[in-house]
């Protein structure tokens, strides 16, 4: 879904400085942080604190941050399309450029009325990916709004919903594994017509009459790096307690409530797609 490079512009040693810096928090509205980047019209800001993106047999639509962030504690609720969602594909994600670009994913599949919606999980690193988990979730994620968060830090990337992580990304650099920490992200978003695969392995096709489908955004919050032209914001004295965060017992406990009770594939246990021994970053996972 994205592209990223190194070129980005970012100096390396201004990763050192990240550690004993302070963020910049953003919790302002859709009109300052974010543009439509597609859609003719079918991606909308309502009173700046509702955004919403709808797609139809024509086109769907999609937006971007304004900001470019390095590590960061990203937050936003979303609605997801209900009804008969079957072929449709609401994806949020963070990404950068280039043919070797970072990206960390949620992306929700769509599903017929009454079935569950599937939330896939993926990480890019240098432009590798194919580490994908995927999950049911333990409510109806069409009937209100839910909170989608991503810590993104040097230390790990953690995935949660409403506070309770699902997935942890540690970095395996150790081992030989690159680990997003070098090129700078923006926030994207996008609804998109996927029924060549998306549902069923694309069995069951999107029903258009039930168009247009629409998914909505609210709350958005960054506490994070801003980076621009290079530079970070972060600057201070203060060391941000997510910049080190780690997932402490309590939940490491609920990641593993949310795995043991709702995860449905994990690629560090497909063995029939890794007969000769599972990616290294597996061990730590």
């Amino acid at each position: 879904m994205g592209f990223s490079s190194s070129s980005s512009g970012f100096p390396s040693f201004y990763l050192v400085l990240l550690f004993l810096v302070g963020t910049s928090i953003v919790s302002a509205d859709f009109y300052n942080e974010f543009d439509i980047t597609w859609g003719n019209g079918r991606g909308k800001i309502l009173n700046g604190d509702l955004l919403t993106l709808s797609l139809d047999n024509s086109s769907g639509s999609g937006f971007e941050s304004r900001n470019e962030y390095m590590f960061g504690k990203i937050d936003m609720q979303l609605k997801l399309v209900a009804g008969n969602s079957a072929g449709t594909v609401t994806a949020y994600y963070l990404s950068s450029k280039g043919s070797n670009w970072d990206e960390i994913d949620f992306e929700f599949l769509g599903n017929l009325s009454g079935d569950p919606y599937i939330l896939h999980t993926n990480v890019f690193s240098q432009g590798k990916g194919n580490r994908e988990q995927q999950f049911y979730l333990w409510f109806d994620p069409t009937a209100d709004f839910h909170t989608y968060s991503i810590l993104w830090n040097p230390k790990s990337i953690v995935f949660s919903v409403d506070g309770t992580p699902i997935r942890e990304f540690k970095n395996a650099e150790s081992n030989g594994v690159p680990f997003p920490k070098d090129q700078p992200m923006r926030i994207h978003s996008s609804l998109w017509n996927a029924d060549d695969w998306a549902t069923r392995g694309g069995l069951v096709k999107t029903d258009w009459s039930k168009a247009p489908f629409t998914a909505s955004y609210r709350n958005f919050k960054a506490d994070a790096c801003v980076v621009s032209s290079g530079k970070s914001s972060c600057g201070g004295s203060d060391n941000p307690a997510w910049l080190s965060e780690e997932l402490d017992n309590t939940k490491q406990e609920r990641l593993r409530w949310a795995q043991k009770n709702y995860m449905i594939y994990n690629y560090c246990s497909d063995s029939k797609r890794f007969p000769q021994g599972f990616p290294p970053e597996c061990k730590s996972a």
